[in-house]
């Protein structure tokens, strides 16, 4: 026997499944607040916090359980941004060959630096700086997991580092959003071109695949 009646029983089950409903309720809260700060901090202005509210449909209280400051829910914006743009580069190494894996990664910056500049720019210098410093070196291990495979695969020059790549794209944050969808794309190409190994230097395919 278990030592509870059906009754007690019920009971339990009951308050577990209630217990698990309010953490699944606040998980989705979480991923609506941060992902409408992700979106209203490419406006003008200042980032309010009642206008991440509102364009979550939640009560402001709801949003400070989950982030007391703005800088706080910022800080946790351009995190989740870097987790995204590091997990993205072995699933881009699974699906593709290595080169055309950086040119898709290259991509995926190319959001990742509207992100940055956006949320630094909302920041104080000492967030931001710690902010930078801590995502160095999960990007850094992302671009050495890509330049790897493509050394190995001979389509990298070997010579190529991952700071190399670092220093090179750290301009695309810099850029407004105007600059970065006429240029990007085009900077972006002749990066990847850059760190061919010579014998296989060349431009895309007409499909806009690298050969």
């Amino acid at each position: 026997m278990s030592g509870y009646d059906d009754h007690d029983s019920g009971h339990m089950s009951a308050s577990v499944k209630s217990s698990a409903t309010r953490r699944a309720d606040a998980q989705r809260n979480r991923e609506r607040i941060l992902e409408a700060a992700r979106e209203l901090v490419r406006e003008p202005g200042e980032l309010k916090l009642n206008a991440v509210a509102k364009a979550c449909g939640i009560g402001q209280g709801t949003l400070y359980r989950h982030f007391p400051t703005r800088e706080d829910l910022l800080a946790e914006v351009y995190r989740r941004e870097v987790e995204e743009l590091v997990a993205e580069a072995p699933r881009l190494l699974a699906a593709h060959r290595p080169l055309d894996a950086l040119a898709a990664w290259f991509d995926r910056v190319a959001a990742y630096a509207r992100v940055k500049r956006d949320v630094f720019a909302a920041i104080e210098a000492a967030t931001w700086r710690d902010l930078a410093a801590h995502s160095l070196g999960p990007i850094g291990e992302a671009v050495e997991l890509l330049l790897a495979a493509g050394r190995s695969s001979g389509s990298v020059r070997p010579d190529a580092e991952a700071r190399d790549v670092i220093v090179l794209i750290s301009w695309l944050s810099r850029l407004d959003d105007t600059e970065l969808d006429a240029r990007g794309p085009r900077l972006l190409s002749i990066l990847v071109n850059g760190l061919r190994t010579p014998s296989g230097a060349g431009g895309r395919n007409a499909d806009g695949s690298l050969p």
